[in-house]
């Protein structure tokens, strides 16, 4: 009979870019004394968030079976990632829609029955130890090599470890992987892995794994039950592998809201009087937006324009992400005063000079007293500076307009205000850009509207 053998898994995985240079990392732990079992880390190439997310459970889940192989079924793992996309999508509780994500959950369900693991999401700051193994893998990539387990100082870093013991896995002295694998044999005879970790009825198991009669008690959703992007302590990847670290990034997710009646006949809409609600296609279009962000499942706030088509779009993300939404005053569209509702042929018919001087000058508002370019810029820069300075190492999605959206993507670009008429951005686009702690930006996504084919 099989001796029950109870592991926690904690994984991680992050890029650089998203895609971009991407890694993972995971830790078997002891749950009764929190020593690090064995660590599994590997540069990946260039993928994205999700992806290396799921690398690192596999490569965890892999790792626990390696160290207990006679276990069979009498083998229980807990899995603790701050993933929430892969956390509920293993669970069952969300489709696997994303033909990436499809074979690598398959790859993962298959390395163990699904009666023997459990998923558990966990803020960021409780998984520190496999955030830190991912990005030593990303690291290594960089520079053009492989993660060593025995140069990994992962262990030392994260405060929630334990000190291991004289020969276990983590002590400096990890079991040897096989060649060409960052996957951790099991550990020596002898070494924190070689004994019963959490005997069944200790409080530590207890809290992790609950007994039959209780694993059909509802779980609550975590408030905070979105991950932050996986951007943490990395540089972005612009081909100068000698950058400091500079920690993880504010990131906007710039949505424009869905289309209007207006929308099809390029009519002026502004602030300045137009508040149309959103289109029968426009709602559609946020329907597809919400399951885009749920799918991606990095979104931890949202924010919206006051204007009504801005409200309904967030609205309907909101309620697919189980999150508020936050007004912001300094994310509406320009005021365009008596343009407003016209086509830009009948405001040349109607205003000709005044359209002449207002597309050679940001400083020129249009006709009547509306807002000029260089007003948004400055209304923009500052709800810009305000959201930045509170949604480091998070992601924020603003649901807003054009004209804020390419203001948004113009100051990251440090481009002129004549880049305002060359770019193009269709309802219910989504464009990205990521501030960085040294002042810069990287823009990282424009007008793509993937999602709505």
């Amino acid at each position: 009979m099989s001796v029950a053998r109870q592991v926690v898994v904690e994984a991680d995985g992050g890029s650089r870019g998203n895609p971009g240079p991407a890694g993972y990392g995971a830790v078997v732990i002891d749950p009764a004394t929190g020593e690090p079992l064995a660590e599994a880390a590997e540069y990946i190439g260039v993928a994205t968030n999700n992806v290396a997310e799921y690398r690192g459970l596999i490569a965890g889940l892999a790792a626990a079976k390696a160290l207990f192989p006679d276990a069979g079924d009498a083998l229980r793992v807990h899995v603790r990632m701050d993933s929430k996309l892969v956390v509920e999508q293993m669970s069952g509780r969300w489709k696997i829609k994303h033909p990436d994500m499809k074979p690598l959950a398959a790859r993962a369900a298959a390395i163990l029955p699904s009666a023997s693991v459990t998923y558990e999401w966990i803020p960021r700051a409780q998984n520190k130890h496999a955030d830190r193994l991912a990005n030593e893998a990303m690291d290594a990539g960089r520079d053009g090599r492989q993660w060593e387990a025995s140069a990994s100082t992962a262990a030392l870093d994260s405060p929630t470890a334990a000190p291991a013991p004289s020969g276990s896995a983590a002590s400096g002295s990890p079991a040897p992987a096989p060649s060409g694998s960052s996957a951790p044999a099991p550990a020596p005879s002898g070494s924190a892995a070689s004994g019963s970790p959490a005997p069944s009825g200790s409080p530590a198991a207890d809290a992790l794994f609950p007994r039959p009669e209780d694993a059909a008690e509802p779980v609550a959703e975590p408030a905070d039950a979105h991950s932050a992007p996986r951007q943490s302590a990395g540089t972005p990847q612009t081909g100068w592998g000698s950058a400091p670290d500079l920690g993880a990034p504010a990131t906007l997710l710039l949505l424009r809201h869905g289309e209007t009646a207006l929308t099809p006949e390029k009519r002026f809409s502004g602030s300045g009087g137009t508040d149309p609600e959103l289109s029968a296609v426009g709602r559609g279009q946020a329907e597809r937006a919400a399951e885009h962000f749920a799918a991606l499942g990095t979104v931890q706030e949202i924010v919206s324009s006051p204007l009504r088509r801005c409200r309904e779009t967030a609205a309907v993300v909101a309620a697919r992400l189980r999150l508020g939404v936050r007004i912001d005053e300094g994310l509406r569209e320009t005021d365009f005063g008596a343009w407003e509702g016209l086509t830009f042929a009948e405001v040349r018919e109607r205003y000709a000079d005044d359209l002449t001087a207002w597309l050679a000058s940001p400083d020129t508002a249009p006709t009547g007293g509306g807002e000029s370019f260089s007003e948004v810029a400055d209304r923009v820069a500052a709800t810009r500076d305000r959201l930045v300075a509170r949604s480091t190492g998070r992601t924020v999605l603003l649901v807003t307009h054009v004209t804020p959206i390419k203001t948004f993507v113009r100051l990251a670009l440090g481009a002129p205000p004549e880049a305002l008429f060359r770019m193009e951005l269709s309802a219910a686009s989504v464009s990205e850009v990521a501030y960085y702690a040294d002042g810069n930006a990287s823009v990282r996504l424009l007008n793509d509207a993937s999602h709505l084919r």
